[in-house]
């Protein structure tokens, strides 16, 4: 399975999420199967509008998922470390969601408050 992770601002555009998803698809050329973001961010209207959108599955991903994801996470964010204790949120929510032996295939693209990157799971 292929999984696009975001981190996000709060009420971050639904546009600008939609646009981070393409540009990761576009970088691997594989298509996601879902969106993973954190937990509290689940029930964002940007986040909800974006996955209707793409036309995928939407995933939370909890605090304790995205904290067993961290060691292979290849991107470090001070700010997300000292807001929420974790040092990468979207490459965090792609990881976890594909699994715990998935691995990167597009790291953290930035744009418009919002971060996206990919994970292949063992089975994509």
């Amino acid at each position: 399975m292929i999984v696009a992770g975001l981190g996000l601002r709060s009420l971050c555009d639904a546009q600008a999420l939609i646009a981070l998803v393409l540009a990761a698809q576009e970088r691997c050329g594989r298509q996601a199967a879902l969106v993973a973001v954190p937990a509290f961010r689940y029930r964002e209207a940007g986040v909800q509008a974006a996955a209707r959108h793409l036309g995928l599955a939407l995933r939370a991903v909890t605090h304790d998922e995205l904290l067993a994801a961290q060691p292979r996470c290849v991107t470090r964010s001070p700010r997300a470390q000292a807001a929420l204790g974790v040092a990468s949120v979207a490459e965090g929510c792609a990881l976890a969601a594909a699994g715990p032996h998935s691995r990167l295939i597009v790291p953290r693209l930035t744009g418009g408050g919002a971060t996206c990157a990919m994970a292949q799971g063992e089975d994509a």
